[in-house]
Order: C-alpha cells, then structure tokens, then sequence
C-alpha cells in the first residue's frame, strides 16, 4: 500500500503504507483510501507535523541523556527520522499555502 499526497502546486509526496498512516494520525486523521487537507487548515496541519518532529526529537534525546547519566552508550536512530519523512509533506505544504491550493490523498 502506498499513500499518494498531491497537490497543483507541486510534486506528489509518497509515503509507504505504515509511514503514510503515522503521518495521517498524526494530523489528528485516521487512514482511509482517500481524504483532503483544505487550504484552510494546511498551516494547523504544517504546526502539527513540526511539533511530532519536535517531540520526537526531545524523546530521542532524553534517551540519550539518560543512557549517559546510566554510563551506558548512547542509542542510535535507526531508519529515517520523522523530520527526515515529513520534510516533503511540509514543502508540499508551504507550497500549497503560497498557491492557495488544497492537498488530497490516496492509497494505490
């Protein structure tokens, strides 16, 4: 399963499956076939995917601050972080908010 997000105002943004469904949940959503980011909530929704970048930072961080208060070596992120994943969704955004144009979604 693939999650298509697109917009007039630029690129499609492609996500797999459990990947497009964490990003769906995290604008508050919960994963259909199809949906749609109105224009007019695309900047709530841009905060949104900034603050779980955001929070997933602190949390990896406090990981690793507690590793080293415990004198044991500090985790590593393994895969691609959410800011790294959520990076093309919040240009599509900026994008969109510039061309006054909304987003939809699909799975293919």
């Amino acid at each position: 399963m693939i999650y298509r997000f697109k917009s007039k105002a630029g690129a499609d943004v492609i996500m797999l499956g459990p990947n497009g469904e964490q990003v769906i949940r995290i604008l508050g959503r919960e994963p259909a076939p199809q949906g749609l980011l109105a224009l007019d909530q695309l900047g709530a929704i841009s905060d949104s995917l900034q603050q779980a970048v955001a929070d997933d930072e602190a949390r990896f961080a406090k990981l690793q601050a507690e590793a080293e208060a415990n004198g044991e070596p500090p985790p590593k992120r393994e895969g691609v972080q959410l800011r790294q994943r959520v990076w093309p969704l919040v240009e599509l955004i900026r994008h969109s908010l510039r061309e006054k144009t909304d987003i939809i979604w699909s799975v293919q």
